[in-house]
């Protein structure tokens, strides 16, 4: 039986928790914040709504960070008083769930990539185990933007992106689609060009598009989906290249990271690609 612990019970973590209730993608969700009962006051509000919602997860509040030991899966999410967990204190906290066994950790913040780059680096903390679902609201937005462009549901776009946002994201125009037909053959160049220039506005995404992209990528993570996710993946080294965490297409199971799919790049999105994540 997997379960949750959601650190940070900030609008990130308040959103997610709520999301992965009403949705039941795991039965026992811990949402933790050491700002006294908030966590305790949000999990009872959702609690509350389970008979409206028609959700059967239970959901409990905390407000030390020790509740979370014996998780399936611990989001570093935001606090109620502080923000994203990043820099030293990310870090630090990073280190304090991985004295024990190590759960998958999945960062659910826009500002959390270094985080992830150093846990894997300094901490040397699995890649499988550590990466984030930010990138994927990223996504969202992208193919909203997309579906306008076309006139057309975002539900039909198909795309992913890939990089350092906000300042270096490739989206590959080739593989992508909108509604099984080419967006080559229905965006001309200049639309995709405008697309493009646009991409650096949407970063950051806002708590609630990160708490449905954290929900999303935890269901992915427990097989209520097979869906490849973008994902912040921590570096790969063993080629002998020294790499920055990026956004990457990535398929996920219960174990984590399973795989990298990166599809086909031109020659010039790979350029823009590998000088955007080499150091």
């Amino acid at each position: 039986m997997l379960d949750v612990a959601i650190i940070g019970a900030g609008e990130i973590g308040g959103a997610l928790a709520h999301l992965l209730a009403r949705r039941d993608v795991v039965p026992e969700i811990t949402l933790i914040d050491e700002s006294g009962s908030t966590a305790a006051g949000k999990a009872l509000d959702i609690m509350q709504s389970a008979p409206i919602d028609s959700f059967a997860a239970r959901v409990a509040g905390a407000a030390d960070i020790a509740a979370a030991a014996g998780a399936s899966i611990v989001v570093i999410a935001d606090r109620v008083n502080g923000g994203e967990w990043s820099g030293d204190e990310g870090l630090s906290l990073l280190r304090r769930i991985s004295s024990g066994s190590l759960p998958l950790v999945l960062c659910a913040g826009a500002g959390q990539r270094e985080m992830i780059e150093r846990g894997a680096r300094e901490l040397g903390l699995p890649r499988a185990r550590l990466f984030g679902s930010a990138p994927e609201a990223l996504v969202s937005a992208i193919r909203a933007l997309v579906a306008v462009e076309s006139n057309g549901s975002p539900r039909d776009v198909g795309l992913t992106a890939l990089g350092l946002p906000p300042d270096h994201i490739v989206v590959p125009w080739e593989d992508a689609t909108i509604a099984g037909v080419s967006a080559m053959k229905l965006l001309d160049q200049p639309t995709r060009r405008r697309l493009d220039a646009r991409l650096a506005q949407l970063w950051p995404p806002g708590p609630l598009a990160l708490a449905a992209a954290a929900a999303k990528t935890i269901g992915s993570v427990v097989g209520r989906s097979r869906q490849v996710v973008t994902a912040f993946v921590a570096p790969d080294d063993s080629a002998g290249r020294k790499m920055r965490a990026a956004a990457l297409p990535a398929r996920l199971g219960r174990a984590g990271l399973v795989s990298v799919d990166i599809p086909p790049l031109t020659p010039h999105d790979r350029v823009a690609l590998e000088t955007a994540i080499l150091l």
